[in-house]
């Protein structure tokens, strides 16, 4: 049989999500199942294995993966080296000269790169480009030796002004691989070959630091899939909402983090678009973690660099994702001042709530969604099995309850008003604290958990609406088949516009473009269309923050540039600096290769029923401080057209949806379920 399967695979802390296309057959299947912690690869192949047993069937996978941001927010990446210029073996934990605590001096901040590993040899190249120096081969060699007999895995060759000029960094990185003994040598010119140390440093260290344990696991991966004789493509999502091939993603782990997140915006902004709303605020639940993005027009926001964790610095496009500790297995406990706190400990899934039963006693948001009727313990998400409710009572009594005062069930929505409340303030922070107004905005909860919350962050935020998407627990592993393949490249500049020569700067910019479109090229898969997208980042003389500015393709010329800089300056600043030289720091270019549109209307259900016959009886459901008989509804079996009113629950095998008291929801043509207000 020809492989008809294009399938997506989002590994999370707690549930490996798999959504699945029949290119063929114009059909999709959705798979849910608890993620492995020990090795990821393993619930991957199984959850793909348990809805297409003959992996033959599939063409591509793509994966969106959270092992990269996971080392970097445990620490858990490699030992690893740096060699740099003679009097710069403390730019990585110099930084920015920023704190850990924004007030007071208490604080204390560790690099990845401890000092005895961070090497230092004599070479020197000027802010000109000019080599006043050159490096001592011999010297790098000894420093290489040095590192990796004291058990450095990775290692990283970072020079000052290096981006101006990389003739002494190559030089280096040539020595060192001919005495490194494996292939985890990374050059920060390779990685990121523009101006600003600490952020080339930084990124470049990260990368190195994550090689080692992102290639084992794309490794076994790849070892898992060919042991179920999968012979297609296998692309990596990375976190600019594009994907790669995997043997670039080994290369360039850096790009994988929050790739997960990522992959969820993506497929946020395709559902949004396909049901006509251009303005959403995404938010995705899973056990650890809320993610909220901004879509505004149809454009979800790129972000030039982020910080992973505090001085974790990666300068590489990434979508805007703000996180918080506010997940399905998030801690609820009441501190030492009495007030009662969500997050941002987690339980994950090993051991999980205290539901699941396997050890945990402190009570999470999950076991409170349970205790208030808005979770099914007889048939909870991801295969689980059967829910302890009582044990998930007495959990919260004891460790909230107790301690405040309060009934059990007053506890349990206590919890979640606490979580609610955190999760606002996310939507607030992205939505009114950025200049817009959250009353034209959708929201679309997705997640394991989002539909459970989706009631209370309209109301307490003003959103206009919400959209729940058909398979609201794998929207991110959705986002994984409808991602492009995308690639971007940076150069610095750093000259003043009317100084620049715009033809040889156009020629440099065509073949920055052409590298990378043959980059996709390479990777075999098909394409509908090949874009190029150039931005320049540009200043007045004297600024310190730059513009993007957007340029055409073919009107790389002075006026033209001038032009497009007025233009992006006066949308953000609302004025001109008239008889001021501008200065252009960086070109970027993005090479976006086009997959074809997923065609929404495939997540429809057909011959749809009316909503009493998709009933399944009554449950009872604690809401607003009192007990309600709220319907049970089979979410997917619903027909377009249908209206349900609050409170209600609605559930499927990825998810369960609770309608508020006060708010309809109505399905739409693409199986979407829009909640209002009455």
């Amino acid at each position: 049989m020809s492989a008809a399967y294009v399938i997506g695979v989002d590994v999370g802390g707690t549930f490996t999500d798999v959504f699945m296309l029949d290119e063929a057959a114009g059909t999709v299947m959705v798979n849910k199942v608890a993620s492995t912690r020990g090795d990821q690869s393993q619930g991957f192949v199984e959850g793909i294995g348990q809805k297409v047993p003959d992996f033959s069937e599939i063409r591509t996978v793509i994966h969106g993966t959270t092992v990269g941001t996971n080392a970097l927010l445990e620490r858990k990446g490699a030992p690893t080296g740096i060699i740099t210029t003679k009097g710069f073996g403390d730019v990585l934990e110099m930084r920015r000269r920023d704190r850990p605590t924004t007030w007071g001096l208490r604080g204390a901040f560790t690099p990845v790169v401890p000092r005895n590993h961070r090497l230092e040899v004599a070479e020197r190249v000027l802010a000109d480009g000019t080599v006043r120096e050159a490096v001592n081969r011999e010297d790098v060699a000894a420093r290489a030796r040095f590192l990796s007999e004291a058990g450095c895995e990775a290692v990283c060759v970072f020079f000052i002004n290096g981006y101006a000029n990389d003739t002494n960094e190559k030089v280096a990185v040539e020595v060192v691989r001919s005495v490194w003994p494996n292939a985890y040598v990374t050059a920060a010119t390779e990685i990121l070959p523009e101006i600003r140390e600490f952020e080339r440093l930084s990124t470049a260290t990260l990368n190195a630091y994550l090689q080692p344990v992102v290639s084992s696991y794309l490794d076994r991966l790849e070892g898992g899939l060919a042991k179920r004789a999968f012979d297609g493509d296998v692309l990596i999502v990375q976190s600019n909402g594009g994907v790669m091939s995997i043997d670039v993603a080994k290369r360039y782990p850096v790009r994988t983090a929050l790739s997960g997140p990522a992959a969820g915006v993506i497929a946020a902004r395709a559902i949004a678009s396909a049901a006509g709303l251009e303005n959403i605020i995404t938010c995705d639940m899973g056990g650890t973690s809320f993610d909220v993005s901004l879509v505004a027009n149809g454009e979800a926001a790129l972000a030039a660099q982020t910080a992973i964790d505090f001085g974790m610095v990666v300068r590489t496009p990434m979508i805007e994702i703000t996180t918080i500790g506010a997940g399905g297995g998030s801690i609820a406990r009441v501190d030492a001042s009495g007030l009662l706190q969500v997050g941002p400990d987690s339980a994950g899934s090993d051991p999980g709530p205290v539901c699941y039963g396997l050890g945990n006693s402190r009570p999470t948001v999950t076991d409170a969604n349970l205790v208030l009727g808005r979770i099914n313990p007889e048939r909870p998400i991801g295969k689980l099995d059967v829910l302890d409710i009582a044990a998930a009572r007495a959990a919260i009594a004891a460790e909230v309850g107790k301690p405040l005062g309060l009934s059990t069930e007053d506890a349990a929505e206590a919890i979640l008003r606490v979580a609610n409340a955190k999760m606002a303030g996310a939507i607030r922070l992205v939505s009114i604290e950025r200049g817009h107004d959250p009353g034209k905005f959708s929201a679309m909860p997705f997640g394991g958990g989002g539909a459970l919350h989706t009631g209370a962050l309209i109301k307490d935020v003003g959103l206009q609406s919400a959209l729940v998407p058909r398979y609201p627990g794998v929207t991110s592993a959705l986002g994984c088949v409808v991602a492009d393949m995308r690639h971007d490249r940076v150069r610095t500049v750093n000259r003043l516009l009317d100084e620049i020569d715009m033809e040889a700067l156009a020629t440099e910019i065509a073949g920055t473009a052409r590298s990378a479109e043959e980059l996709i090229r390479s990777s075999g898969v098909n394409f509908s269309v090949i874009d190029i997208e150039i931005e320049f980042d540009m200043l007045y003389v004297g600024q310190t923050h730059s513009v993007s500015v957007p340029v055409e393709t073919g009107r790389i010329d002075r006026e033209s540039v001038a032009g497009a800089f007025d233009a992006a300056y006066r949308a953000s600043y609302g004025r001109l600096l008239d008889d001021i030289p501008r200065r252009v720091m960086n070109h970027r270019v993005a090479v976006i290769g086009r997959r074809p549109a997923l065609d929404m209307s495939v997540l429809a259900a057909e011959g749809g029923k009316p909503a009493e016959e998709c009933r399944n009886g009554t449950r009872r459901l604690y809401a607003e401080g009192a007990w309600h008989a709220a319907p049970v509804y089979e979410r997917l079996a619903l027909a377009p057209g249908e209206r349900i009113a609050g409170p209600a629950l609605l559930e499927q095998s990825d998810a369960t949806i609770f309608i508020d008291p006060g708010l309809r929801g109505e399905v739409d043509r693409f199986g979407n379920l829009i909640i209002r207000g009455e």
